[in-house]
């Protein structure tokens, strides 16, 4: 299971320097329900799912937290009106996934149909995804509510902001460009109670800013797609 695996999995310095810091990990003294672990790989700041399948096919199949439904690449998928997807030996879901061109990126993007209304935790740090299907542990978590797509509240340049959580992005954070030109440029990005300064972002023409895997990387990040909750821990594990 998820939270004990990662006690197992955690290297000896990480346990002596959450000892010695007195730490109160989200999940401790938490009951262990039914979860599921996923290995991933990141790739090109890129969520991958090495041990998936499609159909019994394997492929380069991303995970994508903001995808209401699962995307397959046409040069991938044969012609059918549903598939399978197959997570690990012993879980699999059949489902009926949007046909669109990923234009190279990948052959599929694995989206929130996926989990049923149940929730998923990305351990960026251990490389693992957890279907957990009764629901995240909240204990130590910021937590934030969202109507439609999982969004998180972010303040940037001293104004707070609603972002979409995109794991199929790869970036820091995209913002609306407004009148601005499309581009790069320099802005205060606080998340979660965290400060991380100056960041550089990306302008482009979306209609809510979205913040990608190179921020969401300092977090363990818990979605909830039933109760529609975010839940964002920083993680000491990794440096700012």
């Amino acid at each position: 299971m998820y939270f004990k695996t990662l006690r197992h999995a955690t290297c000896a310095a990480v346990v002596l320097f959450a000892a010695a810091c007195s730490m109160n990990l989200p999940w401790k003294d938490e009951p262990i329900g039914q979860e599921v672990n996923i290995a991933f790989i990141l790739k090109n700041n890129l969520l991958f799912l090495p041990a998936a399948t499609v159909d019994g096919r394997p492929g380069r199949f991303l995970f994508g937290s903001a995808d209401p439904q699962t995307v397959l690449d046409p040069t991938f998928a044969p012609h059918a009106a549903t598939h399978s997807i197959q997570l690990t030996r012993h879980e699999s879901v059949r489902l009926a996934p949007a046909i669109l061109d990923l234009h190279g990126v990948g052959d599929a993007i694995v989206g929130a149909d996926v989990w049923s209304g149940h929730a998923v935790t990305i351990d960026y740090r251990a490389g693992l995804l957890t279907y957990q299907k009764q629901g995240i542990y909240t204990a130590d978590m910021i937590l934030f509510k969202y109507a439609d797509t999982p969004m998180i509240n972010i303040t940037v340049d001293g104004r707070r902001i609603s972002a979409i959580v995109d794991t199929a992005s790869p970036d820091t954070l995209v913002l609306p460009r407004g009148d601005a030109p499309v581009g790069r440029r320099s802005a205060h990005v606080q998340i979660a109670d965290t400060d991380f300064g100056d960041v550089n972002v990306q302008l482009a023409d979306v209609a809510t800013a979205r913040i990608g895997n190179r921020l969401l990387s300092r977090f363990l990040v818990s979605i909830d797609y039933g109760r529609r909750q975010v839940g964002l821990w920083r993680d000491p594990r990794t440096a700012l």
